[in-house]
């Protein structure tokens, strides 16, 4: 007897997480990369003051996109793939 006859292959119902479940988390992964991108920068010293530290890409829009990506990582793992 062979070790693959106990092999049991699974349905495609079966799947807990489909193609469209892994495309959804890879985008939502991208908004986290591109979310943390945006707040990187240069900081001030006890020399310089860097007014860039306020600025709307930083305190806005960098933290919204990555919002957005995690809560669309949670929707995409919590969807449930579609019985075709």
């Amino acid at each position: 007897m062979k070790s693959n006859d106990n092999i049991i292959k699974e349905n495609r119902q079966s799947m807990p997480l489909a193609k469209r479940n892994f495309i959804g988390m890879a985008i939502a992964g991208a908004l986290i990369i591109i979310g943390f991108l945006l707040m990187l920068g240069g900081s001030s010293t006890v020399d310089e003051f860097n007014p860039d530290i306020f600025s709307t890409r930083r305190i806005v829009v960098g933290p919204f996109l990555a919002f957005l990506g995690f809560v669309g990582m949670g929707v995409a793992i919590a969807v449930r793939p579609s019985s075709r």
